[in-house]
């Protein structure tokens, strides 16, 4: 037992000593603007009849520049703000500009049918919350969850579902599944990279070497949770807009997220 948590803790810090780098490295090339310089667009108080909401939750751990803040916030807001700009182009959606956060602690939640979660393989949810996180899917709830890596991440991951979800099981989507055909037919995918792979001469993380796309259903066959595991969609959104970044990965992060988006909103 000793030496197995000897080996969980080198695993840890050299992820965690990868991250540092990397995070230095993306900063040097792509000059990430700091929160305070991103402006509020004019419409943000608009009242939508879509609103993109962010879940907070409480981290495992976190590093870098989302230290302070937890992971729930990587890529907050620009990946946010960035992505709901594609969106009122590319649908008729009724999107609010700006993103709206979330957590398990409040009632708000149940407000927002579609919430996304970024990094879920270092959240750490108390039963409490996540028991709130199976009520939502019950009531009719969607979460789109996305950017975690591997196999430590995922055993992360499930740790905290298990608590809410005892009963339900994970399964791997099929090219023919709905909700990769309710607009965009996406039955040909590949591995969105993270930033942090810039070249892109690799697209993995850690052990994840392919991308799985992967739902939780409810008791009807519903999809209540869109599972974006060894990919980063949302580095996709976030960089969409620099020359630099390869438009066939942003391409695709904005056509799963809009599809999931709709699948959400009409089943």
């Amino acid at each position: 037992m000793r030496h197995r948590s000897i080996l969980a803790a080198v695993i840890l810090l050299t992820m965690l000593a990868a991250a540092l780098y990397g995070q230095r490295r993306i900063r040097e090339i792509f000059r990430e603007d700091d929160d305070d310089m991103i402006v509020l667009p004019s419409d943000a108080a608009e009242k939508t009849e879509f609103v993109w909401a962010r879940l907070r939750y409480p981290s495992l751990r976190a590093s870098g520049m989302w230290a302070m803040r937890g992971s729930w916030s990587v890529d907050y807001p620009k990946a946010d703000r960035t992505f709901l700009q594609g969106l009122r182009r590319l649908t008729r959606i009724h999107t609010k500009a700006v993103e709206h956060v979330v957590d398990l602690v409040s009632d708000d939640i149940y407000n927002y049918p579609f919430v996304y979660v970024v990094e879920p393989g270092h959240w750490d949810l108390p039963e409490a919350q996540a028991k709130k996180l199976r009520e939502y899917t019950d009531r009719g709830g969607f979460l789109m969850s996305d950017d975690f890596h591997g196999t430590f991440e995922w055993s992360v991951f499930m740790n905290s579902i298990q608590r809410g979800f005892p009963d339900r099981t994970i399964e791997d989507l099929a090219d023919d599944d709905p909700i990769f055909h309710v607009l965009y037919d996406l039955s040909e995918r590949f591995q969105v990279p993270g930033i942090v792979n810039f070249p892109f001469d690799k697209t993995h993380e850690y052990d994840g070497f392919e991308a799985r796309w992967r739902a939780m259903r409810d008791e009807r066959g519903r999809v209540v949770m869109a599972i974006c595991h060894n990919m980063d969609l949302g580095d996709a959104w976030e960089w969409a807009d620099h020359p630099r970044y390869p438009e066939k990965y942003a391409s695709l992060a904005y056509r799963v997220a809009i599809n999931n988006i709709i699948y959400a909103m009409t089943h």
